[in-house]
């Protein structure tokens, strides 16, 4: 069979994209992206057409695949998390977005009539995931550091109805977490026993478990599922995320499809066995102690990070257990060029295991010199 290949111009234009890509990421400060990645050794994989269909615990007939990593991905997650090997399941999704909608598609099956409550500065996904489940929902008002405001939930909360829930685990913008023990007390004061928790810890899931005395998610608080995101702490090229479910709360979705030859239990058919790669290759490489020095590495970053704001001085601060730093909003060319996200009057600096000191003091130089 004849061989195609690009031609020269076609070839000339991706070199010249790769070197504007590359130049970029000198320069990216305000997306919770790890851009530290080498991942050079799996490019014979590029040339498998691999492909994870079907529930990862279960075989398929389709054998070009990566299901037997995905489980340790998820088992890792999972014994990060203190969540017992018999009571959960998951997979690994193409990111928080599929996470999140995964996460309240079980809590929309496991109560019909439910209620979608989520916070104002909940991730965007969830507005769109309340809409695609055509659930009711109810946005409650966050408090100025962007946590949950419980009194405005407290209020607005139907005790009639049963509750499906998606708590902030670090928000978006300000990475604020929100306290599951108050939301838990205030369902049992309002009597409201049927209820559904979703914790989106897109960021965060990955950080906290290494931080002293930071709040810890798991199923023994009584959370149903759990998105974190493979692409921003650990670090892929192509976004990716994990969910983490009871394995009750997946079995009345489950079936046996003959032409796979496994059970179809997931939001997609079609699943990315690469990213699965990538996430397993980063856990091997790092283990427990390397991501805790990564989060190490952050969090006192983070610090000097503020500490440069303040001396500019520019209005800045962050939340306990975050490596988001809130800044008051600069000019757009700067936001442009550093790549920031904003909300209003706000922008933020993420500090991720890419950022390194002299990016921070680059950042903080122009800063000044916009003022």
């Amino acid at each position: 069979m004849r061989q195609y290949k690009l031609d020269e111009k076609d070839r000339q234009k991706l070199d010249a994209l790769y070197l504007d890509l590359k130049e970029k990421s000198k320069t990216f400060l305000g997306y919770p992206t790890n851009a530290n990645l080498d991942n050079q050794i799996l490019s014979p994989f590029l040339d498998l057409a691999i492909n994870n269909v079907g529930d990862p615990y279960a075989k398929s007939n389709y054998a070009v695949n990566t299901s037997d990593l995905e489980c340790e991905v998820l088992d890792f997650f999972a014994s990060l998390l203190k969540i017992p090997k018999d009571a959960y399941w998951g997979y690994v999704t193409n990111g928080g977005t599929e996470s999140n909608l995964y996460g309240l598609y079980l809590g929309r099956e496991k109560y019909p009539s439910g209620i979608l409550y989520y916070s104002e500065e909940t991730h965007y996904s969830v507005h769109k995931v309340g809409k695609l489940l055509n659930l009711e929902t109810v946005v409650i008002k966050s408090l100025p550091n962007g946590e949950m405001d419980y009194e405005d939930f407290k209020q607005k909360l139907v005790k009639e109805r049963p509750a499906i829930l998606n708590i902030n685990v670090g928000t978006t913008m300000k990475g604020a977490i929100s306290n599951i023990d108050t939301i838990h007390a205030i369902l049992k004061e309002k009597n409201v026993k049927d209820f559904y928790i979703h914790a989106d810890e897109a960021l965060f899931g990955l950080m906290l478990p290494f931080m002293e005395g930071a709040p810890q998610v798991n199923f023994e608080k009584s959370i149903d599922s759990i998105a974190i995101s493979g692409h921003k702490f650990l670090g892929a090229p192509i976004p990716c995320g994990i969910v983490l479910c009871k394995k009750s709360a997946v079995d009345p979705i489950r079936r046996q499809i003959e032409y796979i030859g496994s059970h179809d239990a997931t939001i997609s058919g079609s699943r990315d066995g690469l990213s699965v790669l990538i996430l397993w290759m980063a856990i091997k490489k790092y283990g427990r102690e390397g991501i805790s020095e990564l989060v190490n590495y952050c969090m006192k970053t983070t610090d000097y990070a503020l500490q440069k704001m303040q001396e500019i001085p520019w209005n800045s601060w962050k939340n306990p257990f975050s490596n988001i730093v809130v800044i008051d909003r600069p000019n757009d060319a700067l936001i442009k060029k550093w790549q920031l996200a904003t909300e209003g009057k706000i922008a933020h600096l993420v500090i991720m295991p890419h950022i390194h000191r002299d990016v921070i003091d680059n950042f903080a130089f122009e800063l000044k010199q916009s003022k």
